[in-house]
């Protein structure tokens, strides 16, 4: 595979350290971005795998703390969002045909990893909708050495009384021609751009939130809305297809906020509870974006996520940067 250079958009607020992000080919024929972030002397390589409405640069200051722990990194711009190829004519609906075609956009990003050569051994880190993408990989062979996630879409938060329709609905709309509708309850305008502050789902750490009003302020190009109830028949299959699978023999560490409103938290505990090598924290005063959070509660997630790292390829106990 060879790629092309992709913009980064360095002009944004908390884009930095910038990236190099490239242009690369799925199999099923659609341009997508990754991004990657090198460190002199890496002792390793992040796989981060964003959630829904995500895209690279949010993620660069997460770059520049994992450099700093000895670690490079990649990230993605999934199919439908950031830059790579949106699927619809209205852009700012979340679309997929199928949630297995996720798995296209990560082997194009992991061909790119190969071409860069970037250090071993490779670490994923998975987040919402990445960590039920990256569960299915590593699942399924993917060649890392250990995973972490935060705040995984292996099930999504709805009341009992919601379920029911929510999948009756997600199931019976796209055979109608309704499958691209938004779920109710969800905008077409991006949840970051009109939510206030004060009871977001996101982060209780009201500079973090600012700040990513401000990027997609700066670029609105990047500004995902909510999903279409394809999109949710699709995710709800995979949540459910994945529950019966057996955990990975893996190291894995997995964080949820405290806060957490959008995963479904008792589909979380249970795969913990059946990973042999896995560790499930509760992180106090964390909302869903537990590395968008306060700079207390993102230091200590990621030194021990870096750590898990460390300790999975033998290495000696990594010490907390400060």
């Amino acid at each position: 595979m060879t790629s092309a250079a992709a913009p980064y958009f360095d002009d944004m607020p908390g884009s930095a350290p910038a990236g190099a992000a490239h242009w690369v080919r799925t199999g099923d024929g659609l341009r997508i971005r990754v991004g990657h972030w090198a460190t002199p002397d890496a002792r390793g390589t992040v796989l981060l795998l964003p959630g829904r409405t995500e895209y690279i640069e949010k993620y660069a200051h997460v770059a520049g703390e994992f450099g700093k722990r000895g670690l490079a990194m990649l990230t993605i711009d999934w199919r439908g969002q950031g830059l790579s190829d949106r699927l619809v004519d209205d852009v700012r609906l979340g679309h997929v045909e199928r949630f297995s075609d996720y798995q296209h956009d990560l082997a194009a990003a992991l061909l790119l990893a190969h071409e860069l050569d970037l250090p071993r051994p490779w670490h994923l880190l998975g987040h919402s909708m990445g960590g039920a993408i990256g569960l299915r990989a590593v699942m399924d062979g993917l060649e890392v050495q250990s995973c972490a996630f935060t705040g995984p879409m292996w099930g999504i938060s709805m009341s009992p009384l919601v379920r029911p329709f929510g999948w009756g609905l997600s199931h019976l709309a796209p055979l109608v021609g309704q499958g691209l509708h938004l779920v109710p309850s969800t905008r077409i305008d991006s949840y970051v751009e009109i939510a206030p502050f004060q009871d977001n789902m996101l982060t209780s750490d009201p500079e973090m939130f600012a700040l990513m009003k401000a990027q997609l302020a700066a670029h609105p190009e990047l500004a995902l809305g909510g999903p279409s109830l394809t999109w949710l028949r699709e995710a709800l299959r995979e949540c459910r297809a994945l529950a019966a699978r057996p955990s990975p023999d893996l190291p894995c560490l997995t964080f949820i906020g405290e806060g957490e409103q959008i995963i479904d938290r008792p589909a979380v505990l249970e795969r913990m509870r059946r990973w042999p090598r896995g560790v499930i924290e509760i992180t106090e005063g964390a909302r869903h974006e537990v590395l968008m959070e306060t700079p207390a509660i993102r230091a200590h997630v990621l030194d021990w996520i870096a750590e898990l790292f460390a300790q999975s390829t033998g290495r000696s106990r990594m010490q907390p940067v400060a």
